[in-house]
């Protein structure tokens, strides 16, 4: 079965930040994408669904326990 493809805009709305954040992500490699790119002009990047999870598991953390 192919991968889910997710837009730049949709990846935004489930981290709730803004589109140049995501591209910030990818920039620095932290964000894995697939280029659609179908000619010489602007590419049209899609993140892997599975490659969002793995970007929000990394940057999980636990919470910190509370003091008695």
């Amino acid at each position: 079965m192919p991968a889910r493809l997710l837009s730049v805009p949709a990846v935004a709305a489930a981290l709730d930040v803004d589109r140049r954040t995501v591209y910030r992500f990818i920039a620095t490699g932290e964000l894995p994408i697939v280029d659609l790119r179908t000619g010489t002009g602007r590419s049209r990047v899609r993140v892997p669904a599975d490659g969002l999870e793995e970007f929000i598991t990394s940057r999980s953390v636990a919470s910190p326990r509370t003091r008695r």
